[in-house]
This record gives C-alpha cells, structure tokens and sequence, in this order.
C-alpha cells in the first residue's frame, strides 16, 4: 500500500465515526432521559426541561443534572428579577416594599447556590452538590415566611407558581443527584 492510501484510511477510520455516533447516541440518550425522569417526582417537568434543551440527548446523567441545574437557575434569576420590578411599582406600603426586596434576596441566594451546585457537579462532589440544591430549595420558603412576619400582608398568588416551580424543578435535581 501506498502512503496515500494509509493515509486515506487513517482519515476515513477516524472521520465516519463521527458522523454516525450522534444517531446511536441521540436513540440512547433518549432512553438515558426518560430512564432518568421517571425517578423523578415531577417526570412531566422533568422531560419538557430536559427535551427542550439541545445538548440533552448528548448528556450523560451528570450533564442531565447540570442541565436542570441551569432550569432552575433561570427560574429563581427571572422570580428574583420579577420581584426587584414589584420593589420599584410599590410606592406607598413600606412592609410590602421590605418584605418584596426580601424575597426578591432569598431567591438571588437560591441562584447562588445552585451556581455552586454546578461546581460541585463538575468536581463530582454530589454531597455538596445535593445540599446546595437544597438550600436552592428552601430559599422560598424563607421569601413565603416574611410575609407571615407582618399583619395584613398576603402572599401574592403570583408568587406561590413560583415558589413551586423553583422547588419542584430541585427536587428532580436532587432525584438526578441520586443517580450519580
């Protein structure tokens, strides 16, 4: 054989691999998907997130969780923000106003710790990661407790789909996190 033909060989070996791979993956990440969402509590949430984000069917279960992770971080950054926008419309009820910059801190935290969750998916430290998602959990539940602190204020309706978002998009994060 001739150099060429080594050569021609060496570059078909290695090049046709790649393009047949992300048929066999995309049919075995699907499956590695809905294997993973039916441990979850909230499968349909689950799904929807996972199927609606490109790079799923190319994710192993670590990056299945990263992915989620980052769901839930735009989840807690667009209530935060949506809280900071009701601190500036509140002109007159200072309790309201206190409580509403409150929240809208609880759930900046919730985006700070699932940041660091994704740390901790990456160095495959899982404890650290699940306690962080936890602690992404429970941040609004301290937002849903302020507004106990003051007579008269009611909790906006508004605010309970989100606060129920934010904890069921953790809780298939923590379920993933079980996985690894």
């Amino acid at each position: 054989m001739t150099t060429s033909s080594f050569l021609l060989l060496f570059l078909l070996s290695t090049a046709l691999p790649h393009f047949y791979q992300p048929i066999v993956l995309a049919k075995g990440d699907t499956d590695l998907i809905q294997k993973t969402c039916k441990s979850t509590k909230y499968y349909d949430l689950c799904l929807s997130s996972l199927k609606s984000d490109p790079t799923s069917p190319k994710a192993d279960t670590k990056g299945l969780a990263t992915i989620m992770v980052g769901v839930g971080i735009a989840n807690a950054t667009a209530t935060a923000s949506y809280l900071s926008s009701q601190v500036l419309s509140i002109s007159t009820d200072t309790s309201m106003r206190k409580v509403m910059k409150e929240c809208a801190d609880k759930y900046s935290y919730a985006v700070n710790a699932l940041q660091s969750s994704i740390q901790d998916l990456n160095t495959e430290t899982y404890d650290y990661a699940y306690m962080h998602v936890m602690a992404a959990a429970d941040y609004p539940n301290a937002c849903h407790n302020g507004f106990k602190r003051y007579a008269g204020l009611a909790y906006p309706p508004e605010l309970v789909g989100r606060e129920d978002g934010l904890k069921h998009i953790c809780d298939v994060v923590l379920s993933i996190i079980n996985l690894l």
